[in-house]
């Protein structure tokens, strides 16, 4: 059973970092393209950042591209997101999701965790 579960969410003040954790299992990590995502209240979910499978490549979101890093450590199972310079628009529910594919541009994901909710006060 495929599990992705986040954590390292909470409240921060605006200029604030946090680092968003995903721990998988019942899957090969190192077969897997890791994104996360985030869902604000009353929008649509989008693509934070997506990271290949080496961890080689990345791609980032035009709005968090020079705040948000997207890194993985396959030996641990466990890809992280370091959000710096938070804003109070990006609250949301921050997820994580795999995809087994060798595009890390890829629209489409196979797993989901529960998500993490990431609260930036101004």
């Amino acid at each position: 059973q495929v599990q992705l579960v986040e954590s390292g969410g909470g409240l921060v003040q605006a200029g604030g970092s946090l680092r968003l954790s995903c721990a998988a299992s019942g899957l090969t990590l190192p077969t897997y393209v890791m994104g996360w995502f985030r869902q604000a209240p009353g929008k649509e979910r989008e693509r934070v950042a997506a990271i290949s499978r080496s961890g080689g490549s990345t791609t980032y979101g035009d709005s968090v591209k020079g705040r948000f890093t997207i890194f993985r450590d396959n030996a641990k199972n466990t890809v992280y997101l370091q959000l710096n310079v938070l804003k109070p628009e990006h609250t949301a529910v921050y997820y994580c999701a795999a995809a087994w594919t060798t595009n890390h541009n890829t629209q489409k994901y196979d797993y989901w965790g529960q998500g993490t909710q990431v609260t930036v006060s101004s």
